[in-house]
């Protein structure tokens, strides 16, 4: 079905109640927006390749020389509003009513709902989330299970934020003057528009997680979307409020630069654990230096992940910006007590790590865990917010960041099995419009199937052995793709047949593929 407003088609099935929230006005303005920025993501997508060619000859990244003024000078960002002081636990899960229902009363500080990683973008889950997003605000959301249990929300809620997708990802459903629009703005847009002043009205405001910045550059353009939003609705600026998340390598470089793009917007800093594996692996994914282990030995206690979290605290906390840990992200399970006690107990050390570290808070993927989480943050901040009077007296040079070395690293026939076996399930999982899978007791979202294939191409690409000392080799990536595929189908085929061609694709390319999600939102509406 194709509807046209104005520059705008919308393409997508219009299913009962997406009317209200794709109405000419609201189309305009992502319209406004698309015409407005999306030349300027697409010259910093053609940077983001540039630098990509610098660190594949051989130029590693560094601290910017031409930006030491910002590193070197002294200002701070915005006070937080009321609402985003205290931070000690964040719940995370897509934009879905039972799921936003759940997190909104989970007891947790904050909840961010997520059109990006943990969300499978078919249109009707994108579209379905605005919907949800917008009872959520008014407090009206309300959900029916097929078993007849009602869902409904609470006096006391979670802080909303939410976060948009990365500027990668277009939204082939909209187009603007025949091009598709810009998944960032068609997200963040709709949101605003429906939202924005009835947050304010509420007491609170427009909050946003931002995803996967390679760059200030790419931070500086979403200051711009959010000046020109707020003005565009009579807004003040500074109404909007912005954590980023630091999961990619380069950005790591430039947190002082991306914080001082967005200050007057600025919230905190998020340390996006898994992505941030998953981007120094693509990265650097052709050069033997940076051969990785196991995903499982690439833990928040080897150096290069302890030293990216001890700069994001000191940096936030020298700009006065919330430190936010990450995700634990094992689901507690009903019927093994032996796995929960085992899980539990790595959890809390995670959570001790992150708060004796400095973080002002942290992550997680289910109600359950937030009692845990909640209980480690509190005996350390006590009556207080947060800790962000925490200074580090720690100095992280840019080698420090980039030594991926890791004691005892191996890598294993598990761990060539294991990523096999999540890859498959997740993109499987994905393509049936569930983005958020649990996987062996583990809520796994793009980001760590993202880990899983990326280390088969490193590992077959660079030659890598075995612990028993036998290649990793297509041939070996095959035969364990043939025997989990066997395991995984014995119920059903579902779409294994497909999430294998897309794995296939993704492990066997000659070059590396930027985003596995770029490839699977060819498959995702084919049904």
């Amino acid at each position: 079905m194709t509807q046209a407003v104005g520059q705008v088609e919308v393409l997508g099935k219009l299913k009962p109640g997406f009317d209200e929230i794709l109405t000419p006005e609201a189309l305009a303005f992502i319209a406004e927006l698309h015409k407005k920025f999306n030349p300027t993501r697409k010259e910093l997508l053609k940077k983001r390749v540039q630098r990509q060619q610098e660190i594949s000859s051989g130029k590693y990244p560094d601290f910017l020389p031409e930006t030491a003024s910002i590193r070197n000078s002294d200002w701070k960002v915005a006070d937080a509003p009321e609402d985003l002081l205290d931070r000690r636990v964040e719940i995370t899960g897509p934009a879905e009513a039972k799921m936003m229902i759940n997190a909104l009363n989970s007891g947790a500080n904050v909840f961010m709902a997520d059109l990006e990683d943990a969300l499978s973008p078919s249109w009707e889950n994108v579209v379905g989330g605005q919907i949800a997003l917008r009872d959520a605000v008014r407090r009206s959301l309300k959900f029916e299970s097929p078993e007849g249990k009602s869902y409904s929300l609470k006096d006391k809620l979670a802080t909303l934020i939410v976060r948009p997708r990365g500027w990668h990802l277009e939204e082939s459903h909209v187009l603007v003057d025949s091009e598709p629009v810009s998944g960032s703005l068609f997200d963040f847009g709709l949101y605003f528009f429906h939202n924005a002043d009835e947050t304010v009205k509420r007491g609170t405001g427009p909050y946003f997680y931002l995803p996967k910045l390679e760059s200030h550059l790419e931070a500086r353009l979403w200051n711009d979307v959010f000046n020109h939003a707020q003005d565009a609705l009579n807004i003040s600026r500074g109404t909007i409020r912005a954590t980023v998340l630091i999961e990619t390598i380069l950005a790591s470089l430039e947190m002082e630069e991306i914080l001082y793009e967005l200050r007057e917007h600025m919230s905190a800093l998020n340390a996006g654990r898994w992505d941030y594996i998953f981007s120094t692996i693509k990265k650097f994914s052709s050069d033997k230096d940076f051969l990785f282990p196991d995903r499982a030995q690439v833990t928040m206690r080897v150096p290069f992940m302890r030293a990216y979290c001890q700069l994001l605290v000191k940096t936030c906390h020298k700009r006065g910006a919330h430190a936010m840990g990450g995700m634990a992200a094992f689901i507690p399970s009903r019927r093994d007590p032996a796995i929960n006690e085992v899980a539990l107990t790595k959890v809390r050390d995670d959570k001790e790590l992150e708060v004796s570290t400095g973080f002002d808070g942290t992550w997680v993927a289910h109600p359950d865990l937030v009692p845990i989480a909640k209980e480690v943050f509190d005996k350390t901040f006590g009556d207080k917010p947060n800790q962000k009077e925490k200074q580090l007296d720690v100095s992280v040079s840019a080698k420090e960041l980039l030594d991926v070395s890791i004691d005892g690293g191996k890598i294993t026939e598990a761990g060539v099995a294991n990523n096999v076996n999540v890859a498959l399930q997740y993109i499987e999982s994905w393509l049936r419009g569930v983005g958020a899978a649990a996987i062996h007791n583990l809520m796994e979202d793009a980001a760590t199937a993202e880990i899983s294939r990326a280390q088969l191409w490193q590992w077959i690409k660079l030659g890598a052995k075995l612990d028993d000392g036998r290649p990793v080799t297509k041939e070996l990536y095959r035969e364990t793709r043939d025997k989990e595929m066997k395991a995984l189908t014995a119920g059903g085929a579902g779409r294994y047949k497909e999430a294998a061609e897309i794995l296939d694709f993704l492990v066997e390319s000659e070059d590396f593929i930027d985003f596995l999600t770029i490839k699977a939102y060819e498959y995702l509406d084919r049904e």
